[in-house]
């Protein structure tokens, strides 16, 4: 990066940078998760969905609406990914689990996903750091 930058050029390069990496990093989704027969936000909920999550919670996790994800759903479960079960606590209420194919199908998209990732290029040291940076923007306020 430039040194002759100022700061406020310099966080503008960051913003663009992000967006850069956000971007190279969805389209290695987008492609592994097509590789499995899974649409983009259907990858997406296998991938958030680690134990009996209400519908709802699942929408806040994929932050989009509650009437998109009953679509989502639908066809996970049409591909015997995902299952609706009714709450042990709530018999009025039904959560989604994923299914062992569904756990086998998120793990073969975890591994997919080591094939050709830019975050791989960094070494053990920069993973920390970049976690550790990553955590505190995550954790800023809106």
């Amino acid at each position: 990066m430039d040194s002759d930058l100022t700061w406020s050029e310099r966080r503008g390069e960051l913003i663009h940078l992000s967006f850069m990496l956000t971007g190279r990093l969805r389209a290695l989704m987008d492609q592994r998760a097509a590789e499995l027969d899974l649409s983009p936000m259907q990858a997406r909920a296998l991938w958030v969905m680690q134990d009996p999550t209400p519908m709802g919670e699942l929408a806040e996790k994929l932050h989009c609406d509650a009437s998109n994800v009953t679509g989502i759903v639908d066809r996970l479960e049409d591909q015997g990914l995902m299952e609706r079960v009714i709450d042990p606590d709530d018999r009025r209420r039904r959560n989604l689990v994923v299914t062992e194919e569904g756990r086998a199908r998120s793990v073969s998209l975890r591994d997919r996903l080591h094939e050709g990732n830019p975050v791989l290029a960094l070494t053990d040291d920069e993973v920390e750091v970049m976690l550790t940076l990553l955590g505190r923007m995550l954790e800023a306020p809106d």
